[in-house]
């Protein structure tokens, strides 16, 4: 049986605004236009963290692999993440347990957890130079209602087995110095260098063997067990499976009801004195909408963000930048008044999320051998890794029944039945 899907072009300046501070220091892998056309075993779509991850996994895995992107590999959705790694998804562990019980809800969390330790591990056991550091969450309750949601939200996880302990008011001010009414202190997240990360994978894929082709792919053909891409010149590339890892869109295909696209705002500051950061230089995000997220950086610079809106248009998002960074400098110095301010990176992205806060991975309905990653929301490098693990299982044959918690086509909420957890879901460039 014969299927089709044409493709739409976007660039990277649809999706990203201002420059961010990431990759300055590193080797940007060799880019090279196609030429002639040729056969694979699989293709990737996208040279962005997503599809880095992705081809590494498939080329160690033995497959042929070529990594396809019509502009350089991670200047996309991802020079514009903040880079949080965290498994702590935008939805919280009470809000997945009403909609999909608890079982499956926390089965998801340990998943997001494992994602984490894995792909800390595939850093480590390749040394990776990427700013790569584990590090600590905590996750602030907004005001006395929110701190008391936390101390629920804790004692769930507490029954998932997930780590971590809920801090009161006096503790949370006289640990970290921070007045609010109430946090989660969570372990096992972490922070690195996105492009540094992205690049140093792409290198990895092509050592083992796979390509970095310059080339726009406009549709895919898929007929008798293989998918033919055809691309914006004379040449066509033959996959047996064609991986989309194209960023916050999936070009010409009817979104699912789960799925919308807005756009996130983020600042790095100059450099801090390191006495004037807080303790442990833990990831620091907010239960409140919009909120307010914060990291550091290895040489003392506080990145932080949120002020997430529905803006999709670029010029609009460009215009929005300057009050969108000052409204995340103010709530950042009320937050953490130490914090020297000054401005030397400000950016913004476009990003896709879902409903649930749960990426959307696997094949697509009606295309078996053309699989999809998308959707990922605040947690896109942790759903990136994941991604790369299950397609990697699809694609050798192997399927588990908890896929179906991250397919295209699951029965999902919509945004409007999901109610208060819409409020949590969002500032994608987490």
């Amino acid at each position: 049986m014969a299927s089709d899907l044409d493709l739409d072009e976007s660039e990277h300046a649809h999706m990203v605004s201002g420059r961010s501070l990431w990759g300055k220091a590193g080797l940007r892998p060799e880019w090279r236009p196609i030429e002639r056309s040729f056969s694979t075993d699989v293709a990737v779509i996208g040279g962005g963290i997503t599809g880095a991850l992705i081809a590494e996994h498939l080329a160690a895995r033995g497959f042929s692999v070529a990594i396809i992107d019509r502009e350089e590999p991670g200047f996309g959705s991802t020079a514009a993440s903040t880079a949080m790694l965290q498994w702590e998804t935008d939805s919280t562990l009470s809000e997945l347990e009403t909609y999909y019980g608890f079982e499956r809800a926390a089965g998801i969390y340990r998943r997001s957890a494992a994602s984490v330790a894995g792909l800390a591990k595939l850093i480590a056991a390749n040394a990776i130079a990427c700013g790569f550091r584990p590090r600590n969450t905590l996750y602030l309750a907004a005001n006395r209602e929110g701190a008391r949601d936390l101390f629920e939200e804790r004692q769930l996880r507490r029954r998932a087995g997930l780590p971590g302990v809920y801090l009161e008011h006096p503790d949370l001010f006289t640990q970290f110095e921070l007045d609010r009414d109430g946090a989660i202190f969570s372990p096992g997240s972490a922070e690195a260098d996105p492009l540094l990360l992205t690049w140093a994978l792409i290198e990895m894929a092509l050592r083992n063997g796979a390509q970095l082709v310059r080339t726009s792919v406009t549709a895919l053909h898929g007929e008798g067990g293989r998918v033919t891409a055809e691309t914006d010149g004379a040449q066509l590339i033959e996959a047996r499976h064609i991986v989309l890892a194209t960023g916050y869109s999936m070009p010409g295909l009817d979104m699912p009801k789960l799925h919308r696209v807005r756009s996130s705002w983020a600042l790095a500051t100059l450099p801090q004195h390191p006495a004037a950061l807080w303790r442990e230089r833990a990831l620091i995000w907010e239960d409140s909408h919009p909120y307010l997220y914060m990291r550091t950086t290895p040489d003392h610079r506080i990145v932080a963000g949120g002020e997430d809106d529905d803006t999709t248009d670029a010029e609009a998002r460009e215009r929005k930048l300057p009050a969108k960074t000052m409204a995340i400098q103010q709530k950042m110095k009320r937050l953490w008044p130490k914090a020297d301010i000054r401005i030397a990176h400000a950016w913004a992205g476009t990003f896709g999320e879902t409903a649930d806060g749960l990426p959307l991975i696997g094949p697509l309905p009606g295309m078996p051998h053309v699989f999809a990653a998308y959707g990922y929301g605040g947690n896109g490098i942790t759903f990136s890794y994941l991604a790369a693990q299950m397609i990697g299982a699809m694609i050798a044959g192997i399927h588990r029944d908890w896929f179906e918690d991250f397919a295209l086509d699951r029965d999902g909420p919509s945004w409007r039945s999901f109610g208060a957890g819409v409020a949590r879901i969002g500032d994608e460039l987490r």
